[in-house]
């Protein structure tokens, strides 16, 4: 089984069974051809009628999507529309037209595959998740120019309805997928926020993303179990499989209505102990999946998405109306907005850098923002603006040394002294807090908690800094582990230090959406997690079922674990008291019959 089970992102939920469909979305060569000078005013006229007929197609796709799925879903084709206009784009096609005598198609695949390069080497998730975006635009643009048919529609009937597998699809071929003729779909490439994943959720079709090397083990006809709810892809299957998944899809259809149900009720534990549940943002569409998932306010809002991407950076009055219009979604609730975690490499084309050798270790986060105020005050100041109708929090990424804090502390004070003296409606002060992501910022986090308001886990980035583990490479996927005990350890005293000081702590990183984890996560004392929206609902079950006695001995037990496995395995025997762990994930081996059935409730 281990060998037909790949494990990838749960993007839109339900089980599905049924033959696969591989597609494969390329254009063919475009030809190394060059033009004469005389030429080139005519090859610019074809570059600007190819971009306006895009635009066009676009825009109707968009109409399109508005009619299928809603206003908000149709908003994904706009940063298409914004790609089609871009200045640097645009203006970098006709140069090579001009000055190296390319074709209008030569140059614009030329110009494509230089975005390709840049944003596929980001470690930023929203730039990576445009990439299918791009391929869009550069199949209607060069199929244009190169008259070839348009290519929009799946050959795929409705009495023969298949499992699409692809290396990516782009937002336009999902939207245009038949719900009775597409049964699910499984891609190698996107994540939960991939404008591709978002239209799949919509539709209603079950699938599953980032399933690594899903093209050199399945072909076309070979049958498939889609698990939307864990995020596996199953080759293959038996009949006793088929009917496992089949009945695991039942249970969890029953869950997910008593999830929804549940979500918008305060999460306590048996034994009293609240714990807040927020929501993740990494784009604003996701505002109102959160809202009503029932989160608690939000723990982080990212705010790289202003500026990837873009010609130039966002005005203050941009910011301000978006993160006033976050924070008063939540009715009085903590909104906490992360300060840009953006490197020299990363867009927009007017803040660029040379390329570093380590952009994990290079100058990002916090160190470029305090290093080019021009780009850091802008955003204090929206906050200041913002946090004057609404409970906003600033939070800043990467800290590694008291000082950072102390210096952005004094920025916040220099900014709102300045609007109070320019008579503008602001915050006189706002919490500034540290997210506590790498080894240095846990080992003093005593010390940060002297300077921040609050301190809140990264575990993503505080998993891979402290065990050297690239969290993107997946030769070590096996290697990264939120629950190895040196992990656990630097948790337990940052949680244990932020207490002693009075400071909230909370997680924010994916390790919070973890039911396992959730179940140490409590025993450690944290009071405050912060999760993704779809996983909201679940968190909260979990917390309603599971006593802090309970979880804290569970804590205890995997503190003292010497691998990994151990403490996973302390966590799981004790979440298998209160959920069939097979509906989290099928290849999971119970430690024992959950004591109240399938489901506790």
């Amino acid at each position: 089984m281990p060998n037909r089970l790949i494990r990838g992102v749960a993007v839109s939920p339900g089980i599905v069974v049924g033959p696969v469909l591989v597609v494969r979305w390329e254009l063919p060569p475009v030809p190394e051809r060059t033009i004469a000078s005389g030429d080139v005013a005519r090859e610019l006229k074809r570059l600007h009628e190819a971009l306006g007929w895009a635009t066009e197609r676009v825009q109707k796709m968009r109409e399109r999507a508005e009619e299928r799925t809603g206003p908000d879903e149709a908003r994904i084709f706009d940063a298409q529309l914004m790609m089609l206009e871009d200045e640097d784009l645009v203006g970098g096609v006709e140069r090579l037209v001009r000055e190296n005598r390319f074709t209008a198609e030569r140059a614009f695949e030329f110009k494509m595959l230089e975005w390709r390069g840049l944003w596929s080497s980001q470690e930023n998730s929203t730039l990576r998740d445009r990439l299918a975006d791009l391929a869009d635009v550069e199949v209607r643009v060069i199929g244009h120019l190169m008259d070839l048919p348009e290519r929009d529609m799946f050959d795929v009937r409705p009495d023969s309805p298949v499992v699409v597998v692809a290396r990516d699809l782009t937002p336009s071929l999902t939207l245009q997928m038949d719900r009775t003729a597409v049964l699910g779909i499984a891609c190698e490439q996107g994540t939960r926020t991939s404008h591709a994943a978002i239209l799949a959720h919509s539709l209603g079709i079950p699938a599953v993303m980032g399933l690594q090397g899903v093209l050199e083990r399945v072909e076309s006809g070979d049958r498939v179990v889609v698990d939307g709810w864990a995020g596996t892809l199953q080759v293959r299957p038996t009949a006793a499989e088929v009917a496992a998944a089949d009945s695991r899809d039942r249970q969890r259809r029953d869950l997910d209505i008593e999830l929804v149900a549940g979500a918008r009720h305060a999460a306590v534990t048996p034994d009293g102990a609240t714990v807040l549940v927020r929501a993740n943002l990494d784009v604003p569409e996701e505002l109102e999946a959160a809202r009503r998932c029932g989160a608690d306010g939000v723990g982080l809002m990212r705010t790289e998405f202003l500026i990837v991407g873009r010609n130039r950076m966002p005005t203050e009055d941009e910011q301000a109306t978006l993160y006033r219009k976050v924070g008063e979604a939540f009715g009085g609730r903590d909104v906490v907005i992360r300060t840009y975690d953006i490197g020299g490499d990363k867009f927009p084309a007017a803040f660029r850098t040379p390329l570093e050798a380590n952009p994990f270790l290079g100058w990002r986060a916090i160190r470029v923002c305090l290093d080019e105020p021009k780009v850091f005050r802008p955003q204090i100041r929206a906050v200041l603006r913002a946090a004057a109708h609404a409970p906003i929090r600033l939070m800043i990424p990467l800290v590694t040394r008291v000082e950072e804090v102390e210096a952005t502390r004094e920025l916040v004070d220099k900014e709102a002294r300045a609007l109070r003296r320019a008579g503008v409606e602001a915050a006189s002060a706002v919490p500034v807090g540290v997210m506590v992501e790498t080894p240095a910022a846990a080992v003093i986090a005593d010390r940060l908690a002297e300077v921040a308001d609050f301190l809140s886990v990264g575990t993503n980035d505080l998993t891979q800094y402290t065990l050297a583990v690239d969290r993107s490479n997946a030769r070590l996927a096996a290697r990264f582990s939120p629950l190895h005990p040196a992990v656990l350890r630097l948790l337990r005293d940052i949680q244990a230090v932020g207490a002693a000081a009075g400071r909230e702590v909370s997680v924010c990183g994916e390790m919070a959406s973890d039911p396992a984890a959730v179940v140490l996560l409590i025993g450690l004392g944290y009071r405050v997690l912060s999760v993704a929206s779809p996983s909201l609902p679940l968190v909260k079950w979990l917390v309603r079922r599971i006593s802090v006695g309970e979880a804290a001995g569970c804590a205890a037990a995997a503190l003292a674990a010497r691998t990994s496995d151990e403490a996973g395995a302390c966590a799981r025997a004790a979440l298998s008291g209160h959920i069939d762990l097979r509906l989290l994930d099928p290849s999971a081996r119970l430690p024992g019959r959950s004591r109240k059935g399938k489901l506790q409730g």
